[in-house]
């Protein structure tokens, strides 16, 4: 461990948010051997980006994009949001800003990166820094703790950049005051809306359904496929062979105490009497009064979960108002306060909390203990021989990885080791391999590597896997038959809009002639509906969010009711027309002036870094090799 560990063992924590371990290291054109055999996806100002750290910020990028639109994630979406070339703009700017940090000669002391890491709460034992936790956090994510001081390191250089670049941006109480008229103003429109949908009546011919499909091919593509193979390394094939001895299992008990502590536990029941977070002082006075009369009824001796059932306005109180057995983090503070300082059979005052007045009865306390050895002995030679089993996994994997050259078949690289060579079925991105635990990160993996080339050791929740890309067949346009029902939904859709565009059009210029909105509806079986106000930043009231509609809807005014044309929004084109604005009282910005300066300095910060980075970069000496990114 570092010796800067080793000072500030007391209390260092490691950057975990809501305990899930992200750990992202770019290697700058430096790791093992075969790292000098990557081509180079770009140089900037002589430092190279390696197709290796391209590689793991783009897998990054799309974690984060699959993680937002789940199921929905898809390649027309990696394409639409240009995340290749977004991986390698970050990669761009991380070491543009790091050369320039050197320039200026920012560095970082260990107290300051010590102070850094103190401040996340994680990593830690009862509030202090455990070692423990931290190597094992480290080894899982394949990191050296020098690995993870660099990369805290390099963060904390970039962080005292941005500093020095933005720290004098001000912004005065006019902009502030302007800005909040602007954000808080209000506006109401009515409006009528032209469905496609309604138009059931168009229908198409063979013939329109085949020209349209010649005019638009590009949107009738095959999915690009890829046919591989690769090593599945097993971590259940290796675990006959570990050996734990008794020695083993004390060491790991005594090294890992928490895993064996059992916490206090107390099992309760309660009535609640609800409040609301605005509740008036009479609203909680009058509650707590309920509270005191319920209470004294079961003092009283009166059932307890009977009270609860006639009484409690909580959805358990069908149960009693049973909780169950709970830990005191489970429940919000002064309910879980009140009921860990009570004995079995106690019945509380009323406690109250965000959700209202509670009267709590103690049924049993499980105090806290500490598992013995004999308690665990299993599960921990359970634990050691997984742990052993997937690192022999590992090993094997790379064994056959530092003997394996891209360009080298895989079967090559595995005469003589343990793994067994297996070859895909033809798949896509979007639709993975069968036979691999997860087929989407697989099929990922294997579309960023080249013809031939060997992924880095891969970890998909089973095991390890080296895949190697064989051949891939790209996109095409596919055959028509194959796609005549696709291509006649898409003309019905297309004519079906057109048509709803073209009588919104119609409308709209019906009520420039002085039409009334309500009545030229009426002609066209139309209804007319109004919002109500709305903010730029709000959803729309009865539509939904639109952009476009809130733009032009801010745009309108008593003089100018009418929009230019009809708005494209969320159930088809839109005709709008104003109906009144509210504009907000300044003496209400007070209140809310440094928070409003806050955020505006902020975007003003930001706004700054961007062009002060962007003019970096055009006077830096930027190479890329586009087919990589394209």
């Amino acid at each position: 461990m570092l010796k800067l560990m080793r000072e500030k063992a007391g209390s260092w924590f490691i950057k975990v948010i809501l305990g899930a371990i992200v750990v992202v290291f770019v290697f700058w054109g430096v790791g093992n051997f075969r790292s000098g055999r990557l081509e180079k996806v770009a140089v900037v100002n002589e430092t190279p980006i390696t197709v290796e750290a391209y590689n793991q910020s783009y897998n990054a990028l799309i974690e984060r994009y699959r993680s937002q639109f789940g199921a929905q994630f898809n390649e027309d979406m990696i394409r639409m949001f240009g995340l290749k070339r977004q991986a390698l703009d970050q990669l761009i700017n991380q070491i543009l800003m790091l050369q320039e940090a050197e320039k200026l000669n920012f560095r970082v002391t260990d107290d300051e990166l010590a102070a850094v890491i103190q401040a996340i709460p994680a990593f830690q034992n009862n509030g202090a820094f455990d070692n423990r936790i931290y190597t094992r956090v480290l080894n899982m994510n394949r990191l050296t703790p020098e690995a993870f001081e660099k990369d805290q390191r390099e963060a904390i250089r970039i962080d005292k950049l941005r500093r020095f670049i933005t720290d004098n941006v001000k912004v005065s109480d006019q902009e502030a005051l302007d800005w909040y008229l602007w954000e808080n103003a209000a506006v109401n429109i009515a409006y009528v809306v032209f469905e496609p949908d309604r138009y059931q009546d168009i229908d198409v011919t063979d013939e329109a359904v085949r020209q349209y499909f010649d005019a638009h091919q590009s949107n009738y593509k095959t999915e690009p496929k890829i046919k591989a193979q690769y090593i599945y390394f097993d971590p259940q094939k290796f675990m006959d062979g570990v050996t734990v001895t008794d020695d083993d299992v004390k060491a790991y008990f005594e090294e890992h105490p928490d895993e064996f502590a059992v916490q206090k536990t107390v099992k309760a029941r309660h009535i609640l009497f609800r409040l609301e977070n605005d509740s008036s002082p009479e609203e909680v006075a009058t509650q707590r009064k309920k509270a005191e009369t319920v209470l004294a009824l079961a003092r009283e001796g009166q059932d307890f979960g009977e009270l609860a059932k006639t009484y409690s306005e909580d959805p358990g109180k069908d149960r009693g108002g049973d909780l169950g057995t709970f830990t005191r983090e489970t429940m919000v503070k002064p309910f879980a306060d009140q009921a860990f300082s009570m004995k079995a059979g106690e019945i509380s005052d009323p406690v109250r909390t965000q959700f209202g007045w509670h009267i709590i009865k103690v049924e049993a306390v499980n105090e806290a203990y500490q598992k013995t050895l004999d308690e665990v002995d299993e599960e921990i030679i359970q634990k050691i021989t997984e742990e052993r089993a997937k690192a022999t996994a590992y090993e094997h994997a790379e064994s056959i990885y530092d003997a394996a050259y891209d360009g080298d078949d895989l079967k090559t690289a595995a005469e003589g080791k343990a793994g067994d060579v297996k070859e895909t079925d033809w798949f896509t991105l979007t639709k993975g391999p069968a036979g691999v635990n997860d087929p989407t990160r697989f099929a990922r993996t294997a579309f960023e590597l080249s013809d031939m080339q060997i992924s880095d050791i891969q970890e998909y929740g089973d095991g390890y896997y080296l895949i190697q890309t064989l051949k891939r067949t790209p996109e095409a346009v596919a055959p028509f038959d194959d796609v005549r029902e696709r291509v006649k939904a898409d003309l019905l859709e297309n004519r079906r809009s057109e048509k709803a565009l073209a009588d919104a059009q119609i409308f709209l210029a019906a009520l420039r002639e002085g039409a009334v909105i309500t009545e030229e509806a009426a002609k066209m079986e139309l209804s007319v509906k109004e919002t109500g106000f709305f903010k730029r930043n709000e959803t729309i009231p009865e539509i939904g969010r639109s952009m476009e509609i809130t733009t032009a809807a801010f745009e309108l005014s008593k003089n100018a009711p009418l929009p230019e044309a009809p708005i494209e929004g969320p159930s088809g084109r839109y005709v709008i027309k104003f109906v009144d604005r509210r504009t907000p009282d300044p003496d209400a910005f007070e209140p809310e002036k440094t928070t409003v300066k806050a955020k505006l300095r902020q975007q003003k910060q930001m706004r700054v870094f961007g062009d002060w980075l962007a003019q970096v970069r055009k006077n830096s000496d930027i190479t890329v090799n586009s087919e990589m990114v394209e």
